[in-house]
């Protein structure tokens, strides 16, 4: 006999929003919800993450995972970015001057960012949802039909489930965003983002580092101990053409752009290169369906925004759900969903459009062009007050945030 598989919320996709989204609405909803993450992945005995990426955790996105209980968990190896620096230079030139820079800190003692691998987050998060009795089902949501008072799953291992409400974090292609019939407003780049991990000889001091070239951003961003994440935009035909050079000439163009200042580099890992969009979804919500994360929108990685956006997602639908729930309210109407896209649209159009003319302006290679985005820069380094509603707003709690990302609970 089959297994009653009613919950009151599914999220599609085990990954970080997946995951967060989940282990939030555990605690807003209570131990008595019935709360399930479906993806594949979960078919291992233990699945482990293979992502190579690292990525800036937010002030924002911290405070929301230690109000989750995920950060003590992974607190050892993240890397706090204490200062940041920003340069506007060609690749051969012979000094690259800083235009702008940033102090690491949002309050005393409290850094703007954290850097840290999204392996060691994916694996803490995959076994605290499992500790905390959400339903990891391994299998992908092939179909569903909104009902009046939940939506009937299709399972793709042939059974069925139902739900008061489905996430679609199921990443940029979503399947469930295509299901539901809502479309998209993007485009490509012709860029991709090399990501690597590089050894230095040197400390980095928690210095992050991106030099603006005109191929794309350059950016060097600390990891425990002597290390580096390299996020190395290029054409998209360049970086598949370095990709396949031999390790020794793909670091002699690596150090060409890192410098010597941390002394001798080494490749720690296996280089591998992401195309780079910008996509919008034309709504965040269907029938009893919210798009969190990639699923709703993806940017230019040039800020580091992209799965803090995601992540401010999860906050806002987190509490919209869990204020409806505590008025006996239908988790999945109307009413609730669309508190969540007017909490999150305004802000994903905002940082969507600030990421791409950011993009363009810096790829652009006139050097009249360069004098004007420089004096620009210099303008905000000497404004503190400009400076730090940046920095308060880069880290996700500038404005109305959501409780989680001020650090309370549900």
């Amino acid at each position: 006999m089959q297994r009653d598989q009613r919950y009151d919320a599914v999220m599609a996709g085990g990954g970080l929003a997946g995951l967060s989204l989940a282990l939030a609405l555990r605690q807003g909803l209570g131990d008595s919800a019935r709360l399930a993450i479906a993806d594949p992945a979960f078919a291992a005995p233990r699945p482990s993450s293979t992502d190579l990426r690292a990525s800036a955790i937010a002030a924002g996105a911290r405070r929301l995972f230690e109000a989750l209980g995920v950060w003590e968990r992974v607190e050892g190896e993240a890397q706090p970015i204490l200062a940041m620096e920003i340069t506007d230079s060609k690749l051969g030139d012979a000094a690259r001057p800083v235009f702008l820079s940033f102090d690491g800190e949002v309050e005393p003692g409290e850094p703007f960012a954290h850097m840290l691998p999204n392996a060691v987050l994916q694996d803490a998060m995959t076994e605290l949802a499992r500790e905390r009795g959400i339903a990891l089902l391994p299998t992908r949501i092939a179909g569903f039909t909104p009902g009046p008072a939940r939506t009937a799953l299709r399972l793709a291992n042939g059974e069925d489930a139902a739900a008061s409400l489905l996430a679609a974090c199921d990443g940029g292609r979503s399947k469930l965003r295509a299901l539901a019939g809502i479309g998209v407003t993007g485009w490509p780049y012709n860029q991709s983002a090399i990501v690597m991990t590089v050894g230095h000889e040197r400390p980095h001091g928690g210095k992050a580092i991106e030099h603006f070239l005109p191929a794309g951003p350059f950016a060097m961003l600390p990891l425990t101990g002597n290390r580096c994440s390299i996020v190395w935009t290029e054409a998209t035909e360049t970086a598949a053409r370095l990709l396949k050079l031999p390790r020794v000439l793909l670091q002699d163009e690596l150090e060409q752009r890192f410098g010597l200042e941390l002394g001798e580099i080494e490749i720690l890992d296996e280089p591998k290169a992401f195309p780079l969009g910008f996509q919008m979804a034309r709504s965040f919500i269907g029938e009893r369906l919210a798009l969190v994360g990639d699923a709703a929108h993806t940017i230019h990685p040039i800020a580091g925004q992209g799965i803090n956006m995601g992540l401010r997602d999860v906050a806002a639908l987190a509490e919209a759900v869990t204020d409806a729930a505590r008025l006996g309210l239908d988790i999945g109407g109307p009413d609730v969903l669309e508190r969540y896209q007017r909490w999150r649209r305004f802000d994903t159009l905002a940082m969507g459009a600030a990421t791409d003319g950011l993009n363009r302006l810096f790829g652009l290679r006139s050097d009249a062009v360069r004098l004007v985005r420089d004096v620009g820069l210099g303008l905000v380094e000497r404004l503190p007050v400009l400076k730090g509603f940046f920095i308060r707003d880069a880290a996700g709690i500038g404005g109305k945030s959501p409780r989680l990302l001020r650090g309370e609970a549900l």
